[in-house]
């Protein structure tokens, strides 16, 4: 990098909104969320002003400048490197945020004090003497509103005026410069409690939060389904059946090698079925998981801008605390009852490994995804409610079970829920636009050509014919343990395709309930979809997946085994 550019960084408490602001200065979009722990890795960017050259480093949330986790060390290293600090500091919570500032001063680096949320303190009754402030901190101090672009062009003139702060050497307890410079800069005044604050209130409440937990969460999925489905049947399967397909078998018959003409569309109309990685692949990228991904995110986009996870995070960290795990795997663990995709992809959030892999077990074995859930109670209720009870409430209790196991098994111990608790606002359309983009980005990016790999390795396999090999072998192995026909083991190679379609062909089957119960079981927990399996990979790595899956698979045969013993007897 050439000696004419400055490195700066942009440090703060987590949820201090740093991210939007790296991204007001650069240009870059980068997500950024209503809850802390959303800057799990670096992101950097460039910038010109009056014709010099600086790179900003949007650092990992921090509280102090000692180390308590691998961000917090990469924090510290990155902070020592930078020529310039950008302390961006909650204004509506100063007293707090303070105690980073004079940290920071300390170090001796040029700096520059953002004060964020302005906007949010005429609101709040606060009121800040800047000027005093700046005279107090002995470096300038810039009030902003992030999320209004208000003020950013006064902080990228401030850096020409950056300096080294006269509290560096200051011996006085920080608590007690706190203290003296809240006291002289800071007054606040009396106002009633606004509708948002009210909510907040109500959402934090023993009973309140639970209650309205469950009320939005049933609404959140609903509106999933239904835009999911929407979205699926209303334009993406028309779009793939009456414009994509035809156009990809004309260009295809075009091909003179009958393997390659294969590998690329297949040899069979339906895309479940063909295994060719233009028709299958695409089919279950763009038709059958696309949907579901962009309505979560639309969805949850608007929670965590609203500011309601991390209260959702508190309310359920007593429940996940005897799971040996805290509120946080409550987002991961809501999405995966959607589908498993992003459900492991928002394990990112948590901070040990430890964490994750308890969380993804949970999410990977506790409930089906919800296409297949919808299918078996489709199905199931043909058998009664009882059949469709039996069938959810066996997977819930195989996963919490397993999950307390391993808790058990694995060493570690579990940090405390320690999270910033924002306060309600109301989202940008256009900010939650841009972070919906950018996730749809990363889903073309990381999970499509996963899932094209994956069809490519299953054609192959079909081609040399070592799928109808195990489709026979594994016939007879359900039949023996769980009393199924050897024709249904086709299904379950279709269940990693796609679940709910593995559901659905046991119709043609006319299975007795206890045989329906059996199958619907082992096919939601003996392995995740084509998509989720290599999700799955991207975070933990293969050899901790393929543990997991093992474990799965092993769970749902031994418990599918038992349950057939249990019917032979009793039924």
């Amino acid at each position: 990098m050439s000696e004419q550019v400055k490195k700066i960084a942009l440090v703060g408490n987590p949820n201090s909104g740093k991210s939007l602001i790296f991204s007001r200065m650069t240009g870059t979009s980068v997500i950024s969320a209503n809850y802390p722990g959303t800057t799990v890795d670096l992101a950097a960017g460039m910038f010109k002003y009056c014709g010099k050259d600086y790179q900003l480093l949007d650092i990992p949330g921090i509280y102090s400048l000692e180390p308590f986790s691998k961000a917090d060390e990469t924090a510290l290293r990155l902070i020592k490197e930078a020529d310039i600090i950008i302390n961006v500091v909650d204004a509506t919570s100063l007293e707090r945020n303070l105690s980073l500032t004079l940290q920071l001063a300390k170090q001796g680096k040029p700096m520059v004090v953002c004060l964020n949320f302005w906007d949010d303190t005429a609101h709040k009754g606060i009121d800040i003497d800047v000027k005093n402030l700046e005279d107090r901190l002995d470096v300038p101090v810039v009030p902003i509103s992030a999320l209004r672009n208000e003020g950013i062009a006064d902080l990228v003139k401030s850096l020409e005026l950056a300096g080294t702060s006269g509290l560096v050497n200051d011996q006085m307890d920080p608590w007690n410069r706190i203290g003296s410079i809240v006291s002289a800069v800071q007054k606040l005044s009396h106002r009633h409690h606004s509708f948002l604050e009210h909510i907040s209130d109500f959402t934090l409440h023993p009973f309140g939060g639970i209650s309205s937990a469950a009320v939005i969460l049933v609404v959140t999925f609903y509106l999933v389904r239904v835009l999911g489905e929407g979205i699926a049947q209303g334009i993406c399967n028309p779009l793939y059946v009456r414009l994509y397909h035809p156009f990809v078998i004309s260009l295809s018959s075009s091909i003179p090698v009958e393997f390659l003409r294969a590998m690329l569309v297949g040899a069979s109309a339906d895309p479940l079925q063909s295994f060719g990685i233009l028709t299958t692949g695409v089919y279950i990228a763009l038709v059958l998981v696309f949907p579901y991904f962009f309505s979560f995110y639309c969805a949850f986009g608007f929670l965590e801008d609203f500011g309601y996870l991390p209260r959702l995070a508190v309310v359920l960290d007593a429940v996940f605390h005897r799971l040996g795990l805290h509120g946080y795997s409550s987002i991961p663990i809501m999405l995966g009852l959607g589908c498993k995709v992003p459900a492991f992809l928002a394990t990112r959030v948590l901070s040990g490994r430890r964490e994750k892999v308890l969380t993804i077990s949970l999410v990977l074995m506790s409930a089906p995804c919800l296409p297949q859930s919808v299918m078996i109670i489709s199905l199931g209720m043909h058998y009664g409610l009882a059949a469709v009870l039996a069938v959810f409430s066996a997977v819930f209790l195989l996963g919490l079970g397993v999950n307390v196991v391993l808790q058990k098994m694995t060493k570690g111990e579990l940090p405390e829920l320690s999270i910033e608790l924002p306060s309600y606002r109301m989202p940008s359309i256009r900010l939650l636009a841009r972070k919906l983009w950018l996730r749809i980005l990363d889903y073309f990016r990381e999970i499509f050509p996963l899932i094209v790999g994956g069809v490519l390795i299953i054609h192959i396999l079909d081609t040399i014919g070592i799928l109808r090999f195990i489709a026979g072998t594994v016939g007879k192995a359900l039949s023996l343990l769980f009393g199924l026909p050897n024709e249904i083991a086709p299904v379950l190679l279709l269940g990693f395709l796609r679940k709910d379609v593995s559901i659905a062909l046991l119709a043609p089957f006319h299975l007795p309930v206890r045989d329906f119960i059996v199958a619907s079981i082992f096919m939601v927990l003996y392995s995740p979809c084509i998509a989720a399996f290599f999700t799955l990979i991207k975070e933990l790595g293969v050899w901790s997946s393929l543990q997991i899956i093992g474990v799965s698979f092993l769970c749902a045969t031994v418990a599918c085994a038992f349950l057939h013993m249990v019917f032979q007897f009793f039924l």
